[in-house]
């Protein structure tokens, strides 16, 4: 049995959460499709006490999620931050079918794969993580924005459904990760301009994503909910 598992832990949102929770002197496995990036967050989180482990797997592959929980066993909380970004973004005449197919099997249909396979395996809670253009679609993130906010109807009936398990959502705004080298912008502009727009006057971290990931994983009394960490986007 492990205490947390993160599934997009390699990098970004996942990996502060890791470290985090580590720190907490929780037992951790972090999850993601590729070793290189696993290994670099391994040898990155600097855990020699046997408390960090690693596994290979593609939340959008059913496989690669039935095997993955039959190694782990038990697991008290299981969080999800994975995403892959790349050719989803743009007019969704030009977004390719099986590149839009790809990102909804990846993100809502990997949420519900965890939750099928994760189901008596998962004894505390599930997070999944959405996205603030859920609620700010922009004209150029149409199927990013129906896949994050049909994670929340997911989450709602998953609650029911698994309960006591408690699953929640997490909905970030826009945060300083590495998934915004795949998106062909000027990155820094971009954040001076919402930072200078947003009540909160700055750009998010991953760190405040991962406070936000502990808290809802310490909360047992919350559950079917969405929480947002966006600096007030939805406000302006």
């Amino acid at each position: 049995m492990t205490d947390a598992m993160i599934i997009g832990g390699g990098s970004g949102m996942g990996l502060a959460l890791a470290r985090t929770l580590l720190a907490e002197g929780r037992e951790v496995t972090i999850v993601g499709r590729s070793e290189d990036r696993l290994a670099a967050a391994a040898a990155e989180l600097g855990q020699e006490d046997g408390k960090l482990g690693a596994m290979r797997a593609d939340i959008g592959r059913e496989e690669d999620v039935a095997e993955l929980f039959a190694r782990v066993g038990k697991v008290e909380h299981v969080a999800v931050t994975a995403a892959d970004a790349t050719g989803v973004y743009g007019p969704t005449a030009d977004v390719p079918t099986q590149t839009a197919r790809s990102f909804v099997d990846a993100k809502l249909l990997g949420a519900w794969l965890v939750a099928k396979h994760g189901a008596g395996r998962v004894t505390g809670s599930i997070t999944y993580t959405s996205g603030i253009n859920a609620y700010r679609p922009n004209g150029s993130n149409t199927i990013v924005a129906a896949a994050n906010g049909a994670l929340a109807s997911l989450a709602y009936g998953l609650a029911v459904e698994l309960a006591p398990v408690r699953v929640n959502v997490i909905s970030p705004g826009w945060v300083d990760t590495p998934i915004w080298e795949q998106l062909a912008m000027d990155k820094r502009a971009a954040f001076t301009d919402l930072a200078a727009r947003l009540p909160a006057r700055r750009i998010g971290t991953p760190q405040d994503i991962a406070q936000a990931f502990t808290s809802v994983m310490a909360n047992t009394f919350m559950t079917g909910a969405v929480l947002h960490v966006d600096g007030g986007h939805r406000l302006t």
